[in-house]
């Protein structure tokens, strides 16, 4: 072999060693960041565009009494949406409270009190098959992407593996499939 063949080869050796680290180092803090990535906040912002006028979709419920985390009140939404060219299952939750929040001035003026949404869509078979395939989102009440006490983005697999959280809470519901709502 030559010398300029070995001298090529020494070079390349290290530099796939390092590309390989850093591609370890990069997983790692992927595992330690399941949510809220700049993937997740793009794929959350085209959610909201495409959620474009969501409180009129023909599947909703009538306001209903809710519970912590989400608001005093809540109502939600069902449609399928469209984005870049991929339909998906969305379930939308509007937040009702505040001060004068009651079920009747809730209901008169619902977005007086609107406080946020909180979204779930089913992504492609093998996003997160742990939690099927679920991606959730909280939006404060201007459509901006809500964010953490420790200013994470509250997008993607949103507390995946905590015991409190998105996922952790909906992993309840009845026959695993994180809808609270088939389960009345």
């Amino acid at each position: 072999m030559s010398r300029r063949k070995k001298s090529r080869l020494s070079l390349v050796l290290p530099l796939a060693a390092l590309a390989t680290i850093l591609l370890l180092i990069g997983l790692s803090e992927a595992q330690k960041q399941p949510f809220g990535t700049d993937a997740d906040v793009s794929f959350a912002k085209s959610v909201w565009t495409a959620m474009d006028d969501y409180s009129e979709w023909p599947i909703r419920t009538d306001f209903y009494e809710g519970r912590s985390p989400h608001g005093e009140f809540l109502r939600t939404y069902y449609n399928i949406v469209t984005i870049d060219g991929t339909p998906y299952h969305v379930i939308a939750k509007d937040n009702y409270g505040g001060e004068g929040a009651t079920m009747e001035t809730v209901s008169e003026s619902p977005n007086e009190y609107l406080a946020s949404a909180t979204v779930m869509v089913q992504r492609h078979e093998g996003y997160d098959p742990d939690n099927n395939d679920w991606f959730w989102v909280k939006y404060n009440n201007d459509g901006t992407i809500a964010k953490n006490a420790k200013g994470m983005a509250l997008a993607g697999r949103v507390a995946k593996g905590a015991n409190k959280g998105c996922i952790a809470c909906h992993a309840s519901a009845k026959d695993g499939d994180y809808l609270f709502s088939n389960d009345r």
